[in-house]
């Protein structure tokens, strides 16, 4: 019997987001969805860039969660809107600005649970969302829509990197405050920093 005892009491639960988690990355997941359809055009990118604010649930399930599940929520998020609109190769695109912006800043924000790290977390972020999509724009647009590579770099400095930095500032004013309202309901007891 104590032999048995021992046995048992050395297995330990390998699973990595329990049953709450995973529902709360689906409800997350959803929400992220229905907001990937709600899109204004910036009077600066000429109306074939959408200003969304998608990224805000990936990213408050990235500050509770980790990165890994931040990214796992924004792709997700971005292949179902592929999938209802049949832009596979703006899906794409959306995947790796999605991954370029939650995984920095989730992983700055989970070495250093403060204010300070979330703002810098933020801004890192927004810097490397910036660099992606420019670089991924120039590779991207010419091969899958046929626009001329001048013409794509000519789009750099009036469109893409200030919508870029918006995009960035949007969604990180957002999950800034839904995260603060959500943060104690949505994160573990056990992870609850208080004033955080």
């Amino acid at each position: 019997m104590a032999g048995q005892a021992t046995s048992q009491a050395t297995y330990t639960n390998t699973n990595r987001w329990d049953t709450r988690t995973l529902v709360t990355m689906a409800l997350m997941c959803a929400i992220s969805v229905l907001l990937s359809f709600i899109e204004t055009p910036p009077l600066f990118a000429g109306g074939f860039l959408k200003l969304d604010v998608s990224l805000t649930p990936a990213m408050v399930v990235g500050f509770a969660y980790g990165p890994g599940a931040g990214v796992l929520v924004g792709v997700v998020a971005a292949l179902v809107h592929g999938m209802f609109t049949g832009n596979w190769v703006g899906a794409v695109m959306n995947i790796i600005v999605a991954a370029a912006y939650i995984y920095p800043a989730c992983a700055i924000y989970k070495r250093n649970h403060t204010f300070k790290g979330a703002v810098i977390g933020l801004t890192v972020a927004t810097v490397v969302q910036v660099v992606v999509a420019v670089v991924a724009n120039l590779v991207i647009d010419p091969i899958f829509y046929g626009y001329p590579l001048d013409a794509v770099i000519g789009l750099i400095v009036p469109a893409l990197i200030p919508f870029n930095i918006l995009k960035g500032v949007v969604n990180g004013i957002l999950t800034g405050i839904v995260y603060k309202s959500v943060s104690n309901l949505i994160t573990p007891r056990k992870d609850q920093v208080v004033g955080r």
